[in-house]
């Protein structure tokens, strides 16, 4: 299992390259994005496709190259495999066959990420791609509230901006940081409360380039909350329900700053800048 660069080829280790050079196949995602990684450094090898729609039917004949003495390596787009990637299926399956599985280090998007964004990641838990859907983007965010430390997501430039603001929905005054082309040569972390990211994104260039979002980890406040508080609705929701109410903004900016376990000044903010 070889970890290949997430951008900057001059990222490939010598035992990166070593590894490729002497294998008798390479499988991996995409033979286009592959060769390009080999031509650089002048590697001959057979490629095999192995994405995610093949991997099962590729099971077999890997065990069989394994036990005619073959050396296989297997490379993802970038990154580790495994790591929302294929490759998992195969280190199961030759685990189990009783042949020795080889993990060669490479970049990892989800660490480097963690590093640049400067948020305390003591501990941290990896999402990968979150719903598509606004609703069900939302509940799972709150399924992960919860989670005591940091919350690492990648996303497309597509949809970055509706995941920024759905993050600040439910997280209004949680520090953010958005990671975009990393290692390469417009790399760039771009950090703030989740709300005001969101609007500094939306308001800013279109975002190119693939992204990773970093959620900084919750306080010790919102551990201690019981289970399922404001799991149904979201703060907007509930703002939109107080004024409806007729509730002053400083009772409840009050009493949401402690139903949802954020900073009251965080709420008021909101509570002033909001449009119904």
């Amino acid at each position: 299992m070889v970890g290949t660069p997430i951008g900057n080829l001059e990222d490939a280790s010598p035992r990166v390259l070593n590894t490729l050079r002497t294998a008798n196949v390479v499988l991996c995602e995409d033979t286009r994005v592959t060769s390009k990684l080999l031509a650089r450094f002048n590697i001959r090898v057979s490629l095999v496709r192995c994405d995610q729609n093949v991997i099962t039917s590729r099971v077999a004949g890997v065990l069989e190259r394994l036990r005619s003495g073959e050396r296989v390596a297997f490379v993802s787009d970038a990154g580790m495999p495994g790591v929302s990637d294929p490759g998992q299926q195969l280190v199961d399956a030759a685990l189990d066959a009783g042949f020795a599985v080889q993990i060669i280090p490479g970049p990892s998007a989800v660490v480097c990420a963690l590093v640049a964004s400067g948020l305390p990641m003591d501990h941290f838990f990896f999402e990968g791609f979150l719903p598509r859907k606004t609703g069900a983007r939302g509940r799972r965010l709150r399924e992960l509230a919860a989670v005591p430390g940091a919350l690492v997501f990648y996303e497309s430039p597509h949809r970055v901006v509706a995941t920024l603001q759905t993050i600040a929905e439910v997280f209004p005054v949680r520090r953010v940081a958005l990671v975009r082309e990393l290692t390469k040569v417009h790399e760039e972390v771009v950090r703030d409360v989740a709300g005001e990211l969101a609007r500094r994104v939306s308001e800013g260039p279109e975002v190119r380039g693939e992204c990773v979002v970093v959620v900084e980890g919750p306080t010790q406040d919102e551990l201690a909350a019981p289970v399922g508080v404001a799991s149904s609705r979201s703060l907007d929701e509930a703002i939109a329900e107080g004024l409806a109410a007729g509730e002053s903004k400083s009772r409840l900016a009050k009493r949401l700053a402690k139903e949802f376990c954020v900073a009251r000044s965080g709420v008021y903010e909101r509570l002033l800048s909001y449009e119904g």
